[in-house]
């Protein structure tokens, strides 16, 4: 037996003790309802978190560098962005599964398999910083669409206090907005 059998042997367990670890990253009253919930449309967060780690798992033990690996982090990071996670939480749920497979494995598996799971906990590694990668451009997306809004907000306040006109270039007919010019009554 291989280690890739035995974990796709014990991958229930492995999944779900995993999906509970991540789960407790969140607050306790969300982790309950997350961990509780089983319907997906109830709890869509929960449900995403839950197929998503499952895909990655058999893509890991299967020893495929597929595109899909790339979806499922995604798909992860993007709730650990808008969830508002430090750095090191968000990509830690990606580490927390080499301790979940070292808890599953006993002291003679773990040295029967030693190379094997090296190997894989390697590939966890760089999973980890994939993850990263994948969080911070999400954080990037966020942080962009947050200085959208404000810049929007503000100039709609300027507009509306007068404090903005419009001039045309007599060259383009490109209308042209200069900010803060002031209506000065004399």
């Amino acid at each position: 037996m291989s280690l890739r059998d035995l974990l796709a042997e014990k991958r229930t367990s492995v999944i779900k003790k995993w999906f509970d670890l991540i789960i407790d990253n969140f607050p306790s009253d969300s982790s309950n309802f997350l961990k509780n919930q089983k319907d997906r449309f109830l709890n869509p967060l929960g449900h995403t978190i839950s197929e998503n780690i499952q895909g990655l798992f058999d893509e890991l033990i299967h020893d495929t560098e597929s595109e899909k690996i790339f979806l499922y982090l995604n798909d992860i990071m993007k709730i650990n962005a808008v969830q508002d996670f430090s750095p090191s939480k968000a990509v830690s749920i990606i580490y927390l599964l080499k301790q979940v497979i070292k808890d599953e494995l006993d002291d003679i598996e773990k040295n029967k398999f030693s190379e094997d799971l090296k190997f894989l906990e390697t590939k966890i590694d760089n999973l980890t910083f994939l993850s990263f990668d994948i969080y911070m451009k999400f954080k990037e997306r966020i942080f962009d669409l947050r200085v959208n809004e404000i810049r929007n907000m503000t100039f709609g306040l300027l507009k509306r206090a007068n404090l903005i006109s419009e001039i045309e270039d007599c060259e383009s007919d490109i209308k042209v907005e200069t900010v803060l010019t002031r209506n000065i009554k004399g």
